[in-house]
């Protein structure tokens, strides 16, 4: 059975005169068009009327965008047998849509070659991309991709100055205003009228030119990679994995008490820090080293037996946390719309909607998985004792079924206690007190007062 066809076509990188005669003549071809987005200067030349600039006002994020388009794509091909899609560019250059359908097999998928945008700015720096050995990064992902390299760096979907911003910020630890190395290169409607070409500083990327889809940015070379202390911690956790004899026998069970004991150290820091003391800070920063080379090591473990990696680990919890936070990440997406979300009037998104919202995603997320989500469900029956009776509680009251828990008038049997100790736990949650963090200072005050006393009586 044949399947039914999408024909995707590129419309160059800007004026009409870099579009191709194929191109042209797939267009004529093909009365059903549909054009990803009107804003190209080239549009005009697919005569049509229909594009998906609809689904970047209303998808939540980048990636319902694409997968909205596949299926309506998917959806006309099936009604007309035949249709065309017409992309910005080159069809195979930072297109997901397009690899999306060519990996979906409810459609033929066909793709023309194109010039892109590649082309012109190759032309204006006077740089041979394989000789410079130029890395192409997406700016939405600068601070991951870019993550170990130095430069020649070629940051396209500059499309916004607020997202020039962020490749500004995610760079500043690497590069030194004073050098001559750290000027870059803004791209702006190469091949249009009013074409630009700005050499510039890391201070001033996001000033020079109102930025937009036809906005790249060019570094050719940073003064220190992005991230390179991470990328170094990292293959350092591997190379002791492989190379030291007791890092090469651990396992994740065996490891489970270290993770505990610099969990606790971390915390030990935390409640230690004194605003007037920098001594503190750098006392939490060493645990908090400690904490992560735990988890960079369980990663390392994992990697060598071929389950997942340090970066399925990062990717995971940036996603989630994009996920969760629609009032952040889903208020301006790459046509430059915004999305009302409520707020507060200060400015900032009204609370209750926010726990809302994050807890009716995390249900989504679950089923999704198939999991099935009780009122306990990812409350850590490991924890320490005053901790799981303190979710159990709010757990147990959130679904509707708090618990009665006076404690007993006459404490006399072991069971009293217990219901005491649960009672005050209760309390503390009422109060919005996590009763491990009050149980700990208090204990830690009268530790602090024994020791002092018994140093005076020493020094008497």
């Amino acid at each position: 059975m044949n399947r039914p066809v999408v024909e995707v076509v590129g419309l160059g990188p800007g004026g009409d005169e870099y579009v191709t005669r194929h191109t042209l003549d797939r267009i004529e071809a093909n009365p059903t068009r549909i054009l990803r987005t009107n804003q190209h200067p080239s549009a005009h030349l697919v005569r049509t009327e229909k594009s998906f600039d609809h689904v970047y006002d209303t998808a939540a994020d980048f990636e319902a965008v694409y997968s909205t388009i596949v299926d309506e794509l998917v959806t006309l091909a099936h009604e007309h047998g035949r249709v065309l899609y017409a992309v910005p560019g080159s069809p195979l250059v930072l297109e997901r849509t397009v690899y999306a359908l060519l990996a979906d097999e409810r459609v033929e998928t066909i793709v023309h070659p194109a010039m892109g945008f590649l082309d012109l700015v190759w032309s204006r720096l006077r740089v041979d991309p394989i000789d410079a050995n130029v890395t192409l990064v997406d700016a939405h992902e600068f601070a991951a991709r870019a993550a170990g390299l130095a430069g020649p760096l070629l940051v396209a979907h500059c499309h916004a100055n607020w997202v020039m911003s962020e490749v500004k910020l995610a760079a500043e630890d690497t590069i030194d205003a004073t050098n001559d190395d750290a000027r870059v290169i803004v791209l702006h409607h190469l091949g249009l009228p009013d074409e630009r070409v700005v050499e510039t500083t890391w201070a001033e990327i996001d000033r020079v030119v109102e930025a937009d889809h036809l906005t790249s940015l060019y570094v050719p070379q940073l003064a220190a990679p992005v991230g390179r202390e991470l990328v170094d911690f990292h293959e350092l956790a591997r190379r002791l994995r492989r190379e030291c004899p007791w890092d090469r026998e651990q396992t994740h069970r065996t490891l489970i008490t270290y993770l505990l004991e610099e969990t606790y150290e971390v915390v030990d820091a935390l409640l230690a820090l004194d605003p007037d003391d920098p001594a503190t800070d750098e006392h939490l920063a060493e645990e908090l080293g400690d904490l992560l080379y735990q988890i960079e090591f369980h990663a390392a473990i994992a990697e060598q037996d071929g389950r997942f990696t340090m970066a399925d680990v990062a990717r995971g919890i940036n996603d989630k946390l994009v996920r969760r936070h629609p009032h952040v990440f889903a208020k301006s997406d790459e046509s430059g719309s915004t999305r009302d979300v409520g707020t507060t009037r200060d400015g900032g998104a009204a609370l209750d909607d926010l726990v809302g919202d994050w807890e009716r995603i995390k249900r989504a997320e679950k089923e999704a998985k198939g999991v099935v989500d009780g009122p306990f469900a990812g409350v850590p029956t490991a924890s320490g004792a005053l901790s799981y009776a303190s979710a159990v509680l709010k757990r147990a009251a959130k679904a509707g079924h708090a618990q009665p828990t006076r404690p007993p008038s006459d404490l006399s049997a072991d069971e009293d206690l217990g219901l005491f100790l649960l009672a005050v736990v209760d309390e503390c949650r009422r109060r919005g007190i996590d009763p491990e963090v009050e149980l700990r200072r208090v204990v830690t005050d009268v530790r602090t007062a024994v020791e002092r006393r018994i140093g005076e009586a020493g020094n008497g």
